[in-house]
């Protein structure tokens, strides 16, 4: 049974598949939605996209309208129509249809939020979504090989699949400024949902815009957490559930999360788990929110629904640290 939060201001970050999984899950509990999606992509049809316009990258973007559209005819339709990726041997092969209607748009409007507001409306999705900045954002990580030699390596795709250790992110350009609305939303929210996703490609990109940084330090919303289920091929190769929250801790020590849901499955050392997590603030949720068993890389939509139920329901005393079903 889902319990319904009604008005519950919850605002989502991230981005791609990790972002979609929630805001699917997140539909159900509340009526007042936002995502707020990083916009660093630069592969694929958003790369191709954000070479030929001075648009910000619209794929996961566009990921997140769809995780938004209704379980209807008319939602469900969108939503693969949004998705769908063009084949041929011309220009349009490997394009989503999404990101031209939402680049249309941007151009008809002249807006990047209103922009997305009118595909929004067009698509009858059950929220809204904003990206972190106004402007299109480029990653670079510091990285550290086998050997112990330090360098640099520029692009969400060069970040992503690095497959040296990543000591630190950061954007060109540098310092930007936050979508206004997005840091309205962050503001004003009852809860702040971080991942599952790309840890430091999708979720940590977060943080390296100082007023958004400075927004999900000071909420006065809930913050919860959502740990990925496996270890992603590159960018956290060989990571532990507790490693991204060390990562968190040290790279944003003054941060503090409230929650941090976790599939028992795919945690190995529940001690250390528990005891990261409290350094940090957090209680642990742990619950079955895999689809398919411990080796997916999915979330269970209805699964993390009731997740998302329960620790928004949760007061957050430090004695309620799971609930297992």
């Amino acid at each position: 049974m889902v319990l319904s939060n009604g008005a519950l201001k919850v605002v989502a970050l991230g981005g791609g598949h990790g972002l979609a999984a929630s805001l699917s899950a997140l539909r159900p509990v509340t009526d007042d939605l936002t995502a707020v999606v990083c916009v660093s992509d630069d592969g694929g049809s958003s790369g191709r996209l954000r070479q030929q316009f001075p648009v910000v990258p619209p794929g996961d973007l566009r990921m997140a309208l769809a995780a938004l559209c209704g379980d209807d005819e008319w939602g469900a339709t969108w939503a693969r129509v949004l998705q769908h990726r063009f084949v041929s041997t011309g220009d349009l092969n490997g394009h989503a249809l999404g990101n031209l209607l939402i680049t249309a748009l941007w151009q008809e409007t002249g807006s990047v939020v209103e922009g997305l507001e009118w595909v929004a409306g067009l698509l009858g999705a059950k929220g809204r979504v904003l990206p972190v900045s106004l402007e299109p954002l480029e990653i670079f990580a510091d990285v550290r090989d086998s050997g112990g030699v330090l360098r640099r390596v520029e692009g969400q795709v060069e970040v992503a699949t690095t497959t040296d250790e990543i000591l630190s992110i950061g954007l060109n350009p540098a310092n930007p400024d936050a979508c206004p609305e997005a840091l309205e939303a962050v503001n004003t929210a009852d809860v702040v949902v971080l991942g599952p996703g790309s840890w430091f490609t999708s979720v940590l990109t977060h943080f390296q815009v100082p007023q958004m940084s400075r927004a999900l330090h000071e909420t006065p919303g809930k913050r919860v957490l959502v740990l990925n289920l496996n270890a992603q091929t590159g960018e956290t190769s060989g990571y532990s559930p507790e490693q991204y929250l060390e990562v968190l801790a040290t790279q944003y020590p003054e941060f503090r999360l409230d929650w941090v849901i976790a599939d028992p499955g795919h945690v190995h050392d529940e001690e250390a788990l528990r005891k990261v997590s409290a350094a940090i603030g957090a209680n642990v949720f742990l619950a079955p929110v895999a689809d398919f068993g411990e080796f997916s890389d999915k979330h269970d939509v209805e699964a993390l629904t009731s997740a998302f139920s329960y620790v928004f329901s949760e007061t957050g005393n430090s004695n309620v640290n799971d609930r297992r079903r």
